[in-house]
């Protein structure tokens, strides 16, 4: 079973999740490390990873959501990454999470492009925004890469927040050729 694919880039394939993720998803999320700035617990087991696969909805609500992010050449799941609507602040969140060990080398970037331009380009979004801890730096270079810029403060699960923010306008001049 493969899951419909949504965005490709140089080095990446962006899919819908797949309950065959489940293993990855277990794996990544019970490295304290990756799961240092988000809030999230580790699942307790493999077959919770499956439960929250299963039970995501966002494709279905929204028409987008997170999406699973795999190595082209290999095939390796290295993630996820995408956008989520936030109907309480009517905002919608860029947001990534990689499994340590494809750290540093600008895989989440890459990915978080794709989806930026995948929100402006075929959603119509007039803003996306990326909340992060105020001491991820890791992060923050992702989304200033991106050309994200600081537009306000926080409270991130009870540490200082920050959100980052790009327009539709200003993705525009950063992408002249789309």
């Amino acid at each position: 079973m493969t899951g419909r694919l949504i965005l490709e880039t140089p080095r990446l394939v962006l899919r819908e999740f797949l309950p065959t993720d489940a293993p990855f998803f277990y794996e990544m999320n019970l490295d304290p490390e990756v799961i240092r700035y988000t809030g999230d617990r580790p699942f307790t087991s493999t077959a919770e990873a499956e439960d929250f696969i299963r039970a995501y909805d966002q494709y279905k609500v929204n028409g987008y959501g997170r999406w699973s992010v795999m190595e082209k050449i290999t095939g390796n799941y290295l993630g996820f990454c995408g956008l989520k609507f936030h109907p309480d602040t009517h905002e919608t969140d860029l947001g990534y999470r990689l499994m340590r060990r494809y750290w540093g080398h600008g895989m989440a970037t890459e990915a978080s492009r794709a989806c930026l331009a995948y929100g402006f380009k075929e959603l119509g979004l007039t803003s996306i925004v990326g909340r992060v801890r105020q001491d991820n730096s890791a992060s923050i270079r992702v989304l200033e890469k991106n050309g994200m810029r600081f537009w306000r403060h926080f409270d991130f699960e009870g540490h200082p927040g920050l959100i980052y923010r790009l327009t539709a306008e200003e993705w525009k001049l950063l992408n002249p050729d789309g």
